[in-house]
């Protein structure tokens, strides 16, 4: 009887998973059935060794004496018949051996299982298996905002649902001007010379910017549906513990890698991150603007993928009165401020082995309607607005191996009526008007020209520990009679001429790796970061007037944890 062996094979140990290993949900359920089988078997196994057992007496036959050689084969006497109880014996170990095997088997899948790290749902054509944890942020398109997380299937589907997003400590102190938000935009630091200039700067913190989603991929006869729900703590003022959930992303995609459709809320096709920061501002020359958009995604040639989308639109402008959008009250009425059409973008992206360039465009209608308004004269005006922008990516390894995973970024721009795309320079003003100015009759609509550029570097100091230094510089041009916009007024002191901005952080992630020439940063970030600021008004101390000087400065100083689930 092989039993015994077999029991031994049985009782192996199960090899266990590397430290570094992750194990999905989907593995856990797996392993808990893999479980429950070698349970089943070892029991099976003692009832069998129990029925040979009581079987192995009564078929217990006599050696027979050794056979002479010389003996003629007719002489020889046939072995006689085995009994059932021998049968039944033989019949059980044979049973035995066949569930030994398929334990064997069970126990190698087990084993494996947790060690390769994949989820064995992932293994499913068309359901990608779960985002390594810490993507690279600098390269990770801004398009898509994929995020690390947790996957699991459904039980008798073909859908996987992960849940992701992170928990995140800001805390900050300003050298210069008091400027009480978490998410300075440039064109609000406090002009030199006014009431928060002479107050200094203070100290806050705040966690509002922790964001938390759902993903879900289904296979269909159409290829993969995708759907994101995602949101975070955003949405309260700044400086309140109160913190108020936000919807960020909320979409449906459906195709694969050659050809793919999404519909709903989703990030704009303008978006671009260029570099790694650690304040939630919307920094400038960068962009990070979410809407309602339909989008067609498609794989043009190999590494080259072609983008088209139609997004919501929504026209800001900038007169004597003020700064006003569609849903802004004019003299308690409703806003000259008129979208007709949606806005048009498009984006090509071609990527190789860390190296990246893309373009983008877009092409968009501006419109003002002062009937029904308390705005005067009536008119109905309409101008275009345009832009492009170009970046490119290089990993320094192509220049020289001793630079190891550093890689430099440079982002130009250029446009007109652009401003709600760089929503960090322009307050979103996409044009200027004359409307409402003494002695205007016939008002004209202008896209405000803007143009700009930015080059930044990360340094990795060693994989665990990198550094981030970018400059941005960029200018927005005027019609002469914006000059006479009232002094001091939120007009006046809201057309920013040039802007400076310069970075420099240092983070720390403990568990950052770098696999086949890709870095992830793992699942915590640590870092401190500085951030100056300037601006120049158009018009300069004479448009401030009482406000305060004609340039606004500022320095921050940050620091940040982030932990990723």
């Amino acid at each position: 009887m092989r039993l015994v062996a077999l029991a031994g094979a049985l009782s192996w140990p199960i090899v266990p998973a590397p430290a570094h290993a992750q194990v999905s949900a989907s593995d856990a359920a797996t392993i808990a059935e893999l479980r429950q089988q070698l349970d089943a078997m070892r029991r099976r196994l003692e009832q069998l060794e129990a029925r040979a057992a009581g079987a192995a007496p009564t078929a217990t036959i006599a050696p027979a004496p050794p056979r002479a050689r010389t003996a003629p084969a007719q002489a020889r006497t046939p072995p006689p018949a085995p009994s059932t109880a021998q049968a039944e014996a033989r019949a059980a170990a044979a049973e035995a051996r066949a569930a030994a095997a398929e334990a064997r088997a069970a126990q190698q899948a087990l084993a494996a299982a947790p060690a390769s790290g994949a989820s064995i749902a992932s293994s499913v054509p068309g359901l990608d298996p779960p985002d390594p944890m810490g993507r690279d942020f600098a390269t990770e398109e801004a398009l898509r905002s994929d995020l690390p997380g947790v996957a699991f299937r459904v039980p008798g589907t073909d859908t996987q649902v992960r849940l992701y997003g992170f928990a995140k400590l800001t805390g900050y102190y300003d050298l210069g001007p008091r400027n009480q938000t978490d998410a300075p935009p440039p064109q609000t630091i406090p002009l030199t010379g006014s009431a928060a200039d002479q107050q200094g700067g203070d100290f806050a913190m705040t966690a509002r910017f922790s964001r938390f989603g759902v993903d879900t991929r289904s296979l269909t006869r159409w290829g993969t549906l995708e759907t994101r729900l995602e949101g975070d703590f955003g949405g309260g003022a700044a400086g309140s513990n109160n913190a108020v959930f936000r919807l960020r992303q909320a979409w449906g995609e459906l195709g694969d890698e050659s050809f793919r459709v999404l519909i709903g809320q989703a990030n704009s096709l303008w978006n671009e991150g260029v570099f790694e920061t650690l304040i939630d501002a919307t920094n400038l020359n960068q962009s990070f603007v979410r809407q309602a958009q339909i989008r067609v995604t498609g794989r043009l040639a190999e590494n080259l993928t072609g983008m088209v989308s139609i997004e919501a639109p929504e026209t800001t402008y900038t007169s004597a009165a003020g700064i006003f959008g569609p849903t802004t009250n004019l003299q308690g009425g409703a806003s000259p401020a008129f979208s007709s059409v949606p806005d048009l973008l498009g984006r090509l992206t071609w990527r190789q082995d860390g190296l990246e360039f893309n373009l983008r465009g877009l092409l968009r209608q501006i419109e003002i309607r002062t009937a029904g308004t308390a705005a005067t004269p009536n008119v109905s005006e309409t101008t275009p607005a345009w832009g492009f922008a170009g970046m490119a990516r290089l990993p320094m390894r192509l220049v020289a191996e001793a630079f190891g995973q550093d890689d430099i970024a440079v982002m130009a721009f250029y446009g007109q009526g652009i401003g709600r795309y760089f929503a960090g320079q322009t307050s979103g003003q996409d044009a200027v008007t004359n409307l409402g100015l003494p002695g205007v009759d016939s008002p004209s609509l202008d896209a405000i020209e803007s143009y700009g550029a930015t080059v930044a570097y990360r340094r990795f100091w060693t994989t665990q520990l990198r550094s981030n230094f970018a400059y941005s510089y960029s200018r927005n041009d005027y019609p002469s009679y914006a000059l006479g916009f009232a002094p001091g007024s939120v007009s006046a002191t809201s057309l920013n001429r040039d802007y400076q901005q310069v970075f420099a952080n240092l983070i720390w992630s403990p568990f950052a790796e770098v696999r086949n020439g890709t870095f992830g940063s793992g699942w915590l970030d640590l870092g401190i970061e500085y951030l100056f600021t300037r601006r120049d008004l158009f018009g300069g101390a004479t448009a401030a007037g009482l406000a305060g000087d004609g340039h606004g400065i500022a320095n921050r100083v940050l620091f940040a944890a982030i932990a990723r689930f």
